[in-house]
């Protein structure tokens, strides 16, 4: 059974709310923001080599991140590794890896995974895993991870929990992406609400059926190319004909629309790490509870920052409280940690001002 258990581990974005860190040509998944000496991509792969067998994780990604992949990751073949031509957005990108697994395991049953992910309890991850595997073994089935709650964020999606199947299980009722801090509020209030963590659970079937159901300009795509996959051809006749799959999420194109998603209720200490401020919440903090990270810092009077600098440069920094000051050879950005959501706008404002030059 475990021979037909997949897992693809998404590493192909570019993480514009880690600017000027994360950049086009070296993403935060490529990086070690926690100081461990493995980055982000590194400890999610680590994280699953007890689970899934090792010949059956397939990385997904842009084809500008094939050679940083086969140097942080040098176990992986290159036939694990899918390259995307252009970027267009989690469902054209997971339809691929289930066409292509489909050819490798007509049975497969397929966890996908986020490469920027940080989880603190190893052993209770491990169990939910095997948990939903098992679930859509059994059942023709999408299932996600839904955490509990301890703040109202409005940077993660929401899952609404319906009929429960079991403790763990439950129906999906309704997915609300990022709400405001009002609605966040409801949602912590009312205990029916979990945040989405981005990882998916299905059969090989179970997806490509959803996908000719609810998404057909993606899935006729793929069926257009019939039986290139895991042969020589597949990345030139990919190369052809992915441009031309809708830039749409996997949450729009299925997990709204289906009506057999399930969420596996869980708790095992999980983090987007998609922002400066969940490194701020996850990286140890120094006695001024300040999150410097492989940094050389002097710090005064100042407390609950992020200051991340690149290379040797020392930053000294004097009655400075909550913020992010991040130090890069040809950027510098200092943000309140409470104005993080906005980064993204500051990066489009500074594309739009000088192109690409700081991207």
């Amino acid at each position: 059974m475990k021979q037909d258990r997949f897992c693809v581990i998404m590493c192909g974005g570019v993480g514009t709310r880690f600017w000027p860190y994360s950049r086009t040509a070296m993403p935060k998944q490529f990086i070690d923001f926690l100081g461990t000496g493995r980055s982000l991509l590194q400890l999610t792969y680590d994280r699953l080599v007890d689970i899934i067998p090792t010949e059956n994780i397939i990385l997904l990604t842009n084809e500008r991140y094939a050679d940083i992949i086969k140097e942080q990751l040098p176990e992986i073949k290159e036939n694990q590794i899918l390259l995307e031509p252009v970027m267009r957005n989690t469902a054209p990108c997971n339809a691929w890896a289930a066409w292509h697994i489909k050819a490798l395991n007509p049975n497969a049953k397929i966890m996908v995974a986020p490469s920027d992910h940080l989880i603190l309890r190893q052993n209770i991850f491990n169990d939910c895993v095997v948990k939903a595997f098992d679930f859509i073994e059994q059942h023709d089935a999408i299932v996600t991870f839904g955490v509990k709650p301890n703040r109202p964020e409005t940077g993660y999606g929401y899952i609404q929990e319906g009929e429960h199947i079991d403790k763990a299980f439950s129906k999906v009722k309704t997915f609300t992406e990022k709400p405001n801090k009002e609605l966040a509020n409801v949602f912590l209030e009312s205990g029916e609400f979990f945040w989405n963590s981005g990882m998916f659970f299905w059969g090989v079937d179970t997806i490509i059926n959803s996908m000719r159901t609810h998404a057909p300009e993606i899935a006729e795509v793929f069926d257009h190319a019939g039986d290139i996959f895991t042969t020589d051809n597949e990345q030139e006749i990919i190369n052809k004909l992915y441009g031309t799959c809708p830039n749409v999420s996997i949450d729009y194109a299925i997990m709204e629309k289906s009506s057999n998603v399930f969420v596996e209720k869980v708790d095992f200490g999980w983090s987007d790490l998609g922002t400066w401020g969940s490194i701020y919440d996850n990286a140890p903090k120094n006695r001024d509870a300040n999150v410097t990270p492989n940094s050389k810092v002097l710090a005064f009077d100042s407390h609950n920052n992020v200051i991340a600098a690149k290379g040797d440069k020392l930053v000294v920094v004097s009655g400075i409280n909550g913020y992010i000051i991040a130090d890069t050879p040809d950027a510098l950005m200092i943000v309140p940690i409470n104005d993080e959501q906005k980064i993204k706008n500051y990066v489009n404002e500074a594309k739009t001002h000088f192109g690409d030059k700081f991207m």
